[in-house]
């Protein structure tokens, strides 16, 4: 019963818009089980190539960003504006900016642990960065290191051994397909100067599940702009544009670890 409470709770703040986007972000992240690992790359790429795609963001860096979030679904479109920090594999720190005032949604994970404030419900939830936790409050699976992957501008991948790999031209662009014995795979397209394009994500029947794009400002190089996630739906895409992007080695961590605010109602995700 209380789980139950918790999650129907939950659901009623996010019905504000701006919940609406973080929601959506958990959304367009779902794998139908084909999670993240450490990605391997196809011995025939260059040195030059298998290091672009891998991202502009290094394992020892930490990425943070003003972004503006572009949501829409059938039942209407959804901007607004968040703080976004990661560090690869599995670190992230979302806040929603309101308008006006202080951020009423916090979201702070690690590999060990992750927690979620809400101040305007003075309850503070903790315990580990599982989908089962995510979950409680939201509907769908998710994986929290294919997030960091995808919005650190390069892609997840299968999380299985023995995937295998297929790359050739097509034009001007190189594509590269992915396959996992289960049958999830995925399809990776690398344009000019090494950079990636495109992600198309397949469940195990074959169906695709959502396609990532990124699209680059000339002027700043290999970091993405702008990164869109469409489901298969047709309809809903979530567009998510960075500003104020700095990338910086990591020294501190402590970001990511959400202290427990005083007088809060505090709840164990078991």
């Amino acid at each position: 019963m209380e789980l139950l409470f918790v999650r129907r709770s939950f659901l009623r703040i996010i019905k504000n818009p701006s919940f609406i986007a973080v929601k959506l972000l958990w959304l367009t992240i779902f794998v139908y089980g084909c999670a993240g690992q450490a990605i391997v790359y196809p011995d025939s790429l260059s040195e030059k190539t298998s290091a672009a795609i891998s991202g502009p963001v290094a394992e020892d860096d930490v990425l943070s960003a003003v972004v503006h979030i572009n949501l829409t679904t059938p039942d209407g479109y959804y901007p607004t504006k968040a703080a976004l920090i990661l560090k690869k594999p599995s670190y992230l720190r979302l806040e929603i900016l309101p308008v006006i005032g202080t951020p009423d949604f916090f979201l702070a994970a690690s590999p060990e642990k992750m927690s979620i404030f809400i101040p305007s419900k003075g309850k503070f939830y903790y315990g580990q960065p599982t989908g089962a936790n995510l979950r409680k409050f939201i509907p769908w699976p998710l994986n929290i290191e294919d997030i960091v992957m995808i919005f650190s501008g390069t892609y997840p991948s299968l999380k299985e051994d023995d995937i295998t790999y297929q790359n050739y031209r097509e034009k001007n662009l190189l594509r590269i397909e992915m396959k996992a014995p289960s049958g999830c795979s995925q399809i990776i397209r690398v344009g000019e100067q090494d950079r990636l394009l495109k992600l198309i994500r397949n469940d195990k029947t074959g169906k695709e599940v959502y396609t990532v794009t990124y699209l680059y400002d000339e002027v700043q190089g290999s970091l993405p702009k702008k990164i869109t996630v469409s489901m298969a739906d047709g309809v809903t895409s979530l567009s998510v544009k960075f500003l104020d992007v700095k990338i910086e080695k990591a020294t501190d961590l402590s970001m990511f670890d959400l202290p427990m605010p005083a007088d809060v109602n505090a709840i164990l995700l078991n």
